[in-house]
């Protein structure tokens, strides 16, 4: 199913539970589609590429600001925010674990033929696509580090 027409689901099945915290999370995710497709010089549709993208960019915000809570001592806003990134990384697909990630990394660099750290750009431009979503960049970028030395 289509992320926008899921999220939208998902939207009423919360409003109808009257569950406030994930309906506020998926409205933020419904308001960051909409401006996506509508920004400048947009085809007014969204890639599955770059679907994945704008929900790790969401997550990745909510954790960012969980962390500033965090060391502010604010636990209800920390929770806030963690539970927000968690309504949203619901629609991502299943993290890899460290040996899948390795096992996928391992076969790029086969792929690409890679020798050393100075394939690393190669390698990860290609990672990073195919494995969008399924892992984080820093942890792409630790994985194709440690393969390549």
């Amino acid at each position: 199913m289509d992320l926008e027409l899921q999220i939208n689901q998902d939207i009423k099945d919360a409003m109808r539970a009257q569950d406030k915290e994930k309906l506020e999370s998926l409205r933020a995710v419904k308001a960051a589609i909409l401006l996506e497709k509508t920004k400048e010089g947009g085809s007014g549709t969204l890639s599955e590429e770059t679907q994945m993208q704008l929900l790790n960019r969401l997550i990745k915000q909510r954790k960012e600001a969980a962390d500033i809570y965090k060391t502010q001592n604010a636990d209800v806003l920390y929770h806030k925010e963690m539970l927000q990134a968690e309504h949203i990384q619901v629609y991502l697909p299943k993290a890899l674990s460290a040996e899948e990630l390795e096992m996928a990394i391992i076969s790029i660099i086969q792929e690409t033929e890679a020798q050393s750290a100075k394939d690393m750009g190669k390698v990860m431009g290609i990672a990073s696509k195919k494995l969008l979503g399924k892992a984080e960049g820093k942890a792409i970028a630790d994985m194709v580090k440690k393969c390549l030395s």
